[in-house]
């Protein structure tokens, strides 16, 4: 294999609205919103859809600075090169070991929905049962992960249908629940959107899962060199696929309160899109809430496959971690042995996480470890950005969109991610702050070989 063939993405693969759909189906709504709603209503009540709006204004000055920074960086490994090379390789290489972290505790969460939504169609008494989940999970993952190494463009034509059945679905959903405002589980008020009801102490509950929520959109920047004008389009995809996650986010979490009480929504728990769909439609109409959970959760669990490999591969080309992770396959051009690595993790995580008492635990504990994860690597990201910026600015709006909203993003995120330390149980902290001080050990091992500490440009 030619070392250029190592080292080269398949160019041009998409365009603009490709980037759009990658990044909303990395940001997976049916997913998320079934995954994380009952955590956040049970966190916030009521103020859920505040704790999602104002969070996602937040996000949008973390997107600003993906935008911004891969104007003049394009790099696949995306935060992890942008922060290398404005902060030094040492941060640079734990921002992007806290993507392959999160990401490969996503392939548990991002798979157990899904394996709970297939066993509610054909065998609805095992849908508590770990080991039945964990094993529908496992060759969900499989299947997925063969998809992967077949190519960029071939995911992001099955990317375009599933998005769009799913947001097709929750507008359905959110229409269907105004005629809950007659009679609703829960009297809608202004105050549902109003940030004046929040403690400090209880808008940072609320907003780690809401980090969650969002995480995802991102991968349109690790496609970058797949893409299209590369340096605008990316940006452009992002921008648009948090605008759409906002406004679906906000919706469904309004739909919700005002669809079930408080007692159904915990008995709901990763199947809330469902609970919600069976109070608005009758039967079997309902069941395609279920579908979309499915096709969601197949979709986001794509793009994090891509996410951390196409991570993985630039820290691979880099020196960061071992060369082989940088092969790109001859025929396919994708990372292939990157895409077999987290496939492996992924199965190793989901039989450990056959011994948790309940689906409902590795949901909480891996919703909440991610979030504090994403919280780390997108406020690095968004210093970053500040930093290099710092004395190019030539009037408000740029001084507003290049320095003060990333950097006001930033402080919130590092903030909720301190806040959550002491808030979390022993096990979500193993896994959370525990995964990424993991990171220690490989780049012990890699200064120890002493592999060229470089970025491509």
């Amino acid at each position: 294999m030619a070392k250029g063939k190592e080292h080269k993405l398949a160019a041009d693969s998409l365009g603009i609205g490709e980037s759009i759909v990658m990044g909303t189906a990395g940001a997976a709504p049916a997913f998320s919103v079934s995954a994380a709603t009952a955590t956040l209503v049970a966190a916030v009540g009521t103020l859920a859809p505040a704790s999602i709006l104002y969070c996602g204004i937040i996000m949008f000055g973390i997107s600003l600075a993906f935008i911004h920074l891969n104007k003049v960086i394009v790099n696949a490994g995306a935060s992890y090169a942008w922060v290398s090379k404005i902060f030094g390789v040492y941060l640079g290489f734990f921002t992007g070991w806290a993507v392959l972290i999160a990401s490969a505790v996503f392939m548990v969460s991002g798979s157990i929905p899904a394996a709970t939504a297939i066993l509610l169609l054909v065998a609805p008494q095992l849908v508590h049962d770990p080991g039945w989940v964990t094993l529908i999970a496992a060759l969900w993952i499989s299947l997925i992960s063969a998809i992967a190494i077949k190519g960029i463009k071939t995911a992001a034509y099955l990317q375009i249908l599933m998005t769009g059945f799913e947001v097709l679905i929750l507008l359905a959903i959110v229409v269907g629940s105004l005629r809950f405002l007659s009679l609703p589980a829960h009297i809608y008020s202004l105050s549902w959107l109003s940030l004046e009801s929040f403690t400090p102490t209880l808008f940072a509950t609320g907003a780690l899962t809401a980090v969650f929520l969002y995480w995802g959109w991102d991968v349109t920047l690790n496609l970058n060199e797949e893409t299209k004008n590369t340096r605008h389009a990316p940006g452009w995809g992002a921008f648009w696929a948090v605008i759409i996650i906002i406004l679906i986010f906000v919706c469904f979490s309004i739909a919700t309160l005002l669809v079930l009480n408080d007692n159904e929504i915990k008995q709901a728990g990763t199947n809330i899109v469902f609970a919600v769909a069976d109070k608005i439609f009758p039967r079997p109409w309902s069941y395609l809430a279920v579908l979309s959970v499915i096709l969601s959760s197949t979709g986001t669990l794509q793009t994090t496959i891509v996410q951390f490999t196409r991570t993985l591969f630039a820290q691979g080309r880099d020196g960061m971690v071992h060369p082989r992770y940088a092969i790109i396959h001859d025929t396919w051009s994708t990372p292939w042995v990157a895409i077999i690595f987290i496939w492996l993790l992924g199965m190793l995580f989901l039989f450990f996480s056959s011994y948790f008492p309940t689906v409902g635990t590795i949901i909480k504990v891996s919703v909440n470890a991610i979030g504090f994860q994403v919280a780390f690597y997108y406020s690095l990201t968004g210093f970053a950005c500040a930093w290099y910026y710092r004395s190019m600015w030539k009037n408000g709006f740029e001084l507003l969109g290049y320095i003060i909203w990333p950097v006001l993003s930033s402080l919130f995120l590092i903030f909720i991610a301190g806040f959550s330390i002491p808030t979390f149980d022993r096990l979500t902290n193993l896994v959370g702050l525990g995964g990424i001080l993991l990171g220690f050990i490989p780049l012990f091992f890699t200064i120890r070989s002493k592999r060229p500490f470089w970025i491509n440009k």
